[in-house]
């Protein structure tokens, strides 16, 4: 066991290293270190599916804890019509058409139809809302509306988890089932409600008086693990009640640091569950089945960014609801553990939840690629608007003379395009989002669409007329870019760029000295600097 346990976390590390160079997630590196350690110790054929199951739910409890813990009760009533109107219908419609393929078109039973069904509806919110992030489309409205639909997919995972446990029941009338699960997930929520709102507080208060981190984290896995006891008590799954535990905790002052504790070793814990759905692949039934696991991750793909694309048509721009769809083409992590759960309790056959696992686990590796190729492919379907709106945003260029050039029209483009309003100064800004272009034009800003790293663009708006370049974009990578063109095509220009930090701001005075480097940190520090240097004098004067 010890063997086995060094030998994970080395092949772990090892792979999660490679694949963040090849900005594949982590998840992927965990399912590949699962496999690697099953055939290198011959799991499969050793007869420990047993004590695998048991550490795979072990994992799905914290999973569903991290869910729960991350669920945003103010992002759900700040876009209640895009979570519950656009998510409903996605989920709703695709669990509908999914259903009718499964039990129709492969002849599967009903129930297990169902639960199939459940598992390929949803997409991964972990690796979405992470490539999102970090890229910054978050902020943008695709980003917005595919965070929209992720959020109620989430909601959704207490009606599955409950579905399971119903259908997991055989030989009892389903309306005493049903009676009876209701009543034991009221007494489920009302205990832990009752917990987290009259105990939980003065708990955590003693708790953070100790002063002791290791107190405190152990806390918090007391609650999530007596909480999933609970639920299994009552004949729930484990993860439901971490789910719980989690939603409650993130309702209360101490979810900031709880999630600061949990951040070392929390992608750890989640890694536990995909090192052991990769444990328990079987290549043989892949290889048999390998076109059926093509055919089916083509097929589910197309049909889930058709109802996306479908939906969102009629309240957004096609290129929005395009981007969106793509954003969300795949299989998620959760549809993993309703196969992983649905299996364990006999529900679906072994040889089908293999199939399906591997189509999930192709798709989850399938996306960051497509994701970083999302831009791409919406200027290459929507070429012909775009080149409309250029042609006749650009016009506006030539009646220009010594006016301003803002490359960038993001949050910080959008802030300086105000301020030189406010200031009467003449300018012209460039984006390559063209959503982010309509929307500047609907309030009449001077904002065109084009790649600002191309010398025909920057010509097409007159930059030798100009009195000054404004850099605000964050890509470190184009900044150098749209630099070294600058210099190439007006090397006596005035040019203020924007950057990140003080390490960019060094490599771009070594290349680029006549340029000035504005570190975006400095600024708000000496922002917060003035403004406490102004209080204290305001405190002086009125003492």
């Amino acid at each position: 066991m010890l063997e086995m346990i060094v030998m994970t976390i080395f092949i772990a590390t090892v792979m999660n290293v490679v694949f963040t160079r090849l900005h594949i997630p982590t998840i992927i590196g965990y399912i590949a270190t699962g496999i690697i350690i099953s055939y290198f110790f011959g799991l499969h054929s050793s007869g420990s599916m047993h004590d695998l199951e048991l550490i795979a739910e072990f994992g799905i409890v914290f999973l569903m804890f991290t869910i729960g813990l991350e669920f945003s009760m103010h992002h759900l009533v700040q876009m209640r019509r895009e979570v519950f109107w656009h998510g409903g219908l996605q989920v709703g419609i695709s669990l509908l058409l999914f259903y009718l393929v499964v039990h129709y078109g492969f002849g599967i039973e009903g129930k297990s139809s169902v639960i199939i069904a459940s598992a390929i509806a949803l997409s991964s919110t972990a690796i979405v809302l992470k490539i999102l992030t970090s890229s910054r489309e978050i902020s943008k409205e695709y980003g917005r509306r595919a965070m929209a639909i992720l959020i109620f997919q989430d909601i959704m995972v207490v009606p599955i988890l409950l579905m399971l446990t119903i259908f997991s029941v055989k030989g009892v009338d389903l309306g005493s089932l049903l009676t009876r699960t209701v009543l034991d997930a009221g007494v489920l929520f009302l205990v832990l409600w009752a917990f987290g709102r009259y105990v939980l507080k003065p708990f955590f208060n003693v708790v953070v008086k100790s002063n002791s981190d290791e107190i405190f984290i152990g806390s918090i896995l007391f609650l999530v693990m007596g909480a999933s006891l609970l639920a299994h008590s009552l004949g729930f799954s484990y993860s439901l009640g971490a789910l719980i535990a989690g939603m409650i905790i993130s309702e209360t002052h101490y979810k900031h640091q709880v999630e600061a504790d949990l951040i070392p070793f929390r992608d750890l814990l989640l890694g536990v569950f995909f090192i052991t759905v990769g444990m328990q692949i079987d290549f043989s039934v892949i290889w048999e089945y390998l076109a059926t696991i093509l055919t089916l991750l083509l097929l589910f793909s197309f049909v889930k960014m058709a109802i996306i694309y479908a939906i969102l048509i009629w309240s957004t721009s096609k290129r929005v609801a395009l981007k969106t769809a793509i954003a969300l083409f795949q299989l998620g992590e959760f549809g993993l553990v309703v196969l992983e759960l649905a299996g364990s309790k006999g529900l679906v056959d072994p040889t089908v939840s293999q199939i399906l696992i591997a189509t999930i686990i192709l798709s989850m590796i399938l996306t960051p690629f497509v994701l970083r190729q999302i831009p791409t492919l919406a200027n290459y379907l929507y070429r012909e608007e775009e080149a409309a709106i250029t042609a006749r945003l650009s016009s506006a260029g030539s009646e220009l003379k010594d006016h301003v050039i803002v490359l960038g029209y993001g949050l910080l483009g959008h802030r300086v395009c105000e301020k030189l309003d406010n200031r009467g100064v003449s300018y012209i800004a460039v984006e390559k989002n063209i959503q982010n272009v309509k929307e500047a034009q609907r309030i009449g800003k001077s904002v065109i669409f084009g790649n600002a790293a191309k010398r025909s663009i920057l010509e097409s708006i007159h930059i030798h007329n100009a009195s000054s370049v404004i850099v605000a974009m964050d890509n470190s990578e184009q900044v150098h870019l749209i630099c070294e063109i600058l210099r190439q095509t007006v090397p006596d220009m005035k040019v203020i760029i924007k950057v990140g930090r003080f390490r960019e701001k060094e490599e771009l005075e070594q290349e680029f000295p006549g340029y000035r480097i504005v570190v975006g940190t400095e600024q708000v520090a000496r922002g917060m600097v003035d403004t406490m240097l102004k209080c204290d004098l305001d405190e002086v004067l009125y003492s």
